[in-house]
């Protein structure tokens, strides 16, 4: 997990100068904004890819219900059978 970290922070004191090429006076997300909004739509695509997967799984077909089919049995609540 250190060597992640190590790595990050050594992609962030690289790209820190980049974001701070651009002119003072305006105000822009600049080259680390932008790497940091692809990075989350990365991730959004890769959760939405692996949500369609699992729902793709998902068998929406109802069982029947076999108490509602049995005769002579009701299910209505006492209050409506009087």
């Amino acid at each position: 997990m250190s060597d992640m970290s190590a790595s990050v922070s050594l992609a962030v004191t690289h790209l820190v100068p980049l974001a701070k090429e651009v002119d003072e006076n305006k105000v822009t997300p600049g080259v680390l904004g932008f790497i940091v909004f692809a990075v989350m739509a990365l991730a959004v695509w890769g959760l939405m890819k692996s949500m369609n997967k699992h729902m793709q799984k998902v068998d929406f077909k109802e069982a029947p219900d076999t108490d509602a089919e049995q005769p002579g049995r009701t299910t209505d609540s006492p209050a409506q059978q009087g």
